[in-house]
């Protein structure tokens, strides 16, 4: 295998750490000289030039690639990398020939994922949120609370973002329960259930930590029955996907007061409109979907790509490889 046409395609609408820019090429290009060396490389924006591009593009980076016609539109493509994680607006994957891999860039949140789960999880615990609240009405209210350590983390999925999760509950002294489509998890946590137990399971958490995919069965997975599960001290965050959750039920619990707090990552639309109810919810923290990005993100998502390369041209396994059936 020689000279690979690799196409680029960039989105003006997605935050700027997330565009695959000339200057971030030509930086991972240089990093990566002998593999770049036999690349012929085409970048577009919006879709600009990618009608012409897919002609002769054997492999391409784009978080939205076209899904209409795509194999008589690319006859010689043979593989599509994601620049996030999720792949839920790419769903079903019935427009994606069986001859063209699909690989996502997991592992590339973790590390930030477990520092903003160690905040939300601390400053839901000292009912901040609250306080904040009281701070604004200029009231001096007095919130006493238990530490951390020794209450129940309950983190639903268990990838790269679910062990972050982990890895900040227990950091703090938490007991980590996962819940996880297989029912197995690995360190860090304490426990593992299969997603058919979850009813037994949050009635036990302390924090709930939702980083699970959007799929068919985890959509509306903490419903509204599931919600009132959790004890009205419990305290919620979620960087995975928002439809995983009844926002609806959970902003009316929290208005109620059955429910401590939460901490929320990640909302459907995006961003969040001005007349939203949730910008005012009590106990409610509403975070920009910044929690688990890091400015250096497509840096770390050009190196994995050619580490995959390597694999790519050699006719190994690809890693992050989608599971069509899955859908993650």
């Amino acid at each position: 295998m020689d000279m690979l046409h690799l196409h680029l395609e960039s989105f003006r609408k997605r935050p700027a750490l997330f565009h695959l820019t000339e200057e971030r090429w030509r930086a991972a290009a240089k990093r990566h000289a002998a593999a770049a060396k036999r690349l012929r490389v085409t970048i577009g924006w919006d879709g600009d030039i990618i009608g012409e591009a897919l002609k002769t593009a054997d492999v391409m980076i784009n978080n939205s690639p076209p899904k209409d016609d795509l194999r008589s539109r690319a006859p010689r493509l043979k593989w599509i990398q994601t620049t996030g994680a999720g792949i839920d607006g790419l769903l079903p994957l019935d427009w994606l020939p069986s001859d063209i891999a699909l690989t996502n860039n997991r592992g590339a949140h973790g590390p930030k994922a477990e520092e903003s789960c160690a905040m939300a999880i601390s400053l839901l615990n000292a009912r901040l949120p609250q306080m904040i609240a009281a701070q604004r009405n200029h009231a001096w209210q007095p919130v006493y609370t238990t530490p951390v350590a020794g209450k129940t983390a309950v983190v639903i999925g268990f990838g790269d973002l679910g062990q972050g999760a982990g890895r900040a509950a227990k950091k703090l002294g938490a007991r980590v329960i996962a819940v996880t489509r297989s029912g197995k998890a690995g360190r860090p946590a304490d426990e593992a259930h299969p997603v058919d137990r979850i009813d037994r399971v949050l009635p036990m958490a302390d924090f709930v930590i939702v980083t699970s995919p959007l799929t068919p069965e985890t959509r509306n997975l903490l419903d509204r029955r599931r919600l009132d599960l959790l004890k009205p001290e419990a305290c919620l965050v979620n960087i995975g996907r928002s439809p995983v959750v009844d926002y609806e039920a959970l902003r009316e619990k929290l208005a109620r007061g059955t429910l401590a707090g939460a901490v929320l990552d990640v909302f459907q639309p995006e961003p969040l409109p001005p007349d939203s109810p949730f910008w005012d919810t009590p106990n409610l923290i509403a975070l920009p979907h910044v929690s688990c990005d890091d400015p250096r993100y497509v840096d770390w998502l050009l190196d994995f790509w050619f580490e995959n390369l390597a694999r790519f041209r050699a006719g190994k396994r690809l890693k992050n490889l989608i599971d069509r059936r899955r859908g993650y």
